[in-house]
């Protein structure tokens, strides 16, 4: 049995979630959040718990399980708590600047980069070269930073680039001179 789609999701205070036909709906403070639910799957309410069942023991019946189980788990947490994601700009001149909702990346190139939010997502920065990225859509605020980071990714040789705030960069040593004997 899935060890994770057994485990019931506890509803926090402030938070409601309702089960109609194959939907799942979960409103909090942070938003609201919605979970398609195939026919394999049963999902029921009861004491501020939810819980996932599974018709039978098929393999595509036993993996879906686990997953719907996490895309609940993730509304709820998404709902109350919500998901950040923090990005560091590194490099001389690279910085990164807010209009309206928008980021302005300049990063080198000869034109400067505009990104808009995903969604419900939520950009801010932080002295021109930290870079927030949050909303209650696990997905979607993965997604945004992703793009983010994609725009300059990391040099390995100087370290310049886009990094997320826990990705740890291998530097490499760069070209040496050949003084070698003959």
């Amino acid at each position: 049995m899935s060890r994770i789609g057994k485990l019931p999701i506890k509803i926090p205070s402030g938070v409601t979630a309702e089960v109609s036909d194959s939907l799942v709906i979960v409103k909090g403070p942070k938003g609201e959040e919605k979970v398609e639910i195939p026919k394999l799957v049963k999902v029921t309410i009861d004491d501020q718990k939810i819980t996932c069942d599974r018709e039978n023991d098929e393999p595509e019946s036993r993996a879906t399980h686990g997953l719907i189980r996490s895309l609940i788990n993730n509304c709820v947490i998404g709902v109350s708590e919500g998901f950040e994601i923090i990005l560091d700009v590194i490099g001389t001149g690279y910085r990164v600047n807010k209009k309206g909702t928008d980021l302005e990346f300049s990063l080198g190139y000869s034109h400067s980069i505009t990104v808009s939010p995903i969604g419900s997502n939520d950009l801010s920065e932080e002295d021109q070269n930290v870079v927030y990225v949050r909303g209650s859509n696990k997905q979607n605020v993965g997604e945004q930073a992703a793009r983010i980071r994609k725009l300059r990714k990391p040099n390995p040789y100087t370290g310049n680039g886009i990094k997320y705030r826990e990705e740890v960069i291998r530097r490499k040593a760069g070209k040496t001179a050949v003084g070698g004997e003959v």
